[in-house]
């Protein structure tokens, strides 16, 4: 019983945080340049999430692959490719760095 009382609680202390703006902003209109801000920060989460993991994708004393693999992904990403294109050249790159500095 005293997990379901717990569950109950995280599942509260989760919504309450997500629920509450939308319920006493909803009327609210914001500035031009906050709407601005805002859209810039799922890009920016997700940047933030990301980089540390793709730094040590590689394993431990393979950060020069990490780093050309990740460089390839930015490059083929400016470049406008598919994403599976993006995935896959980061890997590959990152691969063939990695058996070169073997």
């Amino acid at each position: 019983m005293n997990l379901t009382y717990l569950v109950l609680a995280m599942a509260a202390v989760t919504y309450i945080p997500r629920m509450l703006p939308l319920v006493l902003l909803q009327n609210t209109c914001l500035p031009r340049y906050i709407k601005s801000f805002m859209g810039f920060i799922p890009y920016a989460a997700l940047g933030a999430l990301i980089f540390p993991g793709v730094l040590n994708s590689t394993g431990a004393g393979n950060l020069e692959s990490a780093i050309v693999g990740c460089t390839v992904s930015i490059l083929l990403a400016w470049w406008e490719m598919n994403l599976i294109m993006v995935v896959v050249g980061g890997i590959v790159a990152s691969f063939i760095v990695n058996i070169l500095l073997k």
